[in-house]
């Protein structure tokens, strides 16, 4: 039997409803497929922030540091700018723990409508590789002359050979592992000609180690076209921190639902855990309500129990999700049903209990 220790963060807003999801269909888990799962809640969030002036303790990434993996549900808030939740938690997280592989998956299902015309079930099925520890969120540079007319900020964005390489050959190897045949890179290197120079180069090099997969290189303004236009060609995908944070969303939006994205930060050489969280954020305008969507949370699960070594588990969530939005019967109103959260979370355990 497998035993692992998970830190539960649900954070803000709807973190706080999909979450108690989430953990329904691991604890449905643990009882079918021989694992035990030991769950250590910390509160963590925008309330910690407002009680003790920081998003989560000084010592916050040391008494994470002894758990297998991390779930997060959502952080951010109105009234908290959105680089205090990021710089105060999310972020720290990502570094501390070195997770420089941001995966996040974007398939069509079927049973759910795209907005993009003729696009039937499967046709779209693509992975984004996000690098998560440097680039444009490195968070190097400053202010000069705060708050005064000639106020001046730097914003630096930092790229390595050694992190650029590690990521682009953390997607070759994901795409040969996946049966993939084509890893595209995200560049922009006609107008950042220094960083995105350095990320082409070492593209070109590594490719040459992966004779088996076919490559291509897009700007980022054409990627975005492209997603849109042709968005079966692509197979996996692997960008900066910023160019894959954004082409995540749109991914997510062109496969029917932000309420379907699970993202996966890993730490690949598994010294440090790593951390699993679905990507539409805190969501307030429907806090409450009951009807978010606890899918995004509930394959997040999915992507945290193959990462830890119990494949068929995580590929029975992904399953019993694909047969929930096939049939179409119990929706949250994102894709277009009346569902209550718990409802739907019913309907996958269900299907993993027939």
């Amino acid at each position: 039997m497998q035993t692992h220790s998970i830190a539960v963060i649900p954070g803000d807003g709807v973190g706080l409803e999909v979450m108690p999801e989430g953990r329904r269909v691991l604890d449905l888990i643990a009882g079918r497929h021989q694992a035990e799962f030991h769950c250590t809640e910390f509160d963590w969030s925008t309330e910690h922030y407002f009680r003790h002036g920081k998003m989560m303790p000084t010592d916050g990434v040391e008494q994470l540091r002894r758990f297998d993996a991390i779930l997060l549900g959502a952080v951010g808030r109105p009234g908290v700018p959105d680089n205090v939740t990021l710089n105060g938690l999310l972020l720290p997280i990502r570094r501390a723990f070195d997770q420089y592989a941001c995966v996040r998956p974007a398939k069509l299902y079927n049973g759910v409508t795209s907005p993009l015309a003729g696009k039937a079930g499967g046709s779209i099925d693509m992975v984004i590789v996000r690098e998560n520890t440097e680039g444009e969120y490195a968070q190097a540079g400053g202010f000069v002359h705060r708050e005064l007319p000639s106020e001046v900020a730097v914003q630096t964005s930092i790229f390595t050979r050694r992190g650029t390489e590690r990521i682009i050959r953390f997607a070759f190897d994901l795409a040969r592992r996946r049966g993939r045949k084509r890893l595209t890179s995200i560049t922009k290197s006609n107008a950042q000609g220094y960083s995105m120079v350095l990320w082409d180069d070492t593209f070109a090099a590594v490719a040459k180690d992966y004779p088996g997969i076919e490559t291509e290189s897009l700007l980022v303004d054409a990627a975005t076209l492209h997603f849109v236009r042709r968005p079966e060609d692509f197979d996996v995908v692997v960008a900066s921190n910023l160019f894959g944070d954004i082409l995540s969303d749109l991914s997510a939006a062109i496969t029917g639902s932000l309420g379907l994205a699970p993202s996966a930060n890993l730490d690949p050489s598994r010294k440090s855990p790593s951390m699993f969280e679905p990507v539409h954020g805190s969501a307030p305008d429907i806090q409450g309500k009951g009807i978010v969507n606890p899918l995004a949370m509930i394959l997040s699960v999915a992507m945290m129990l193959d990462f830890l070594g119990l494949e068929e588990a995580g590929a029975a969530v992904e399953q019993a999700v694909a047969g929930v939005l096939e049939d179409g019967e119990t929706l949250t109103p994102d894709l277009g049903g009346s569902a209550a959260t718990a409802d739907v979370t019913g309907a996958v355990i269900a299907k993993l209990t027939a």
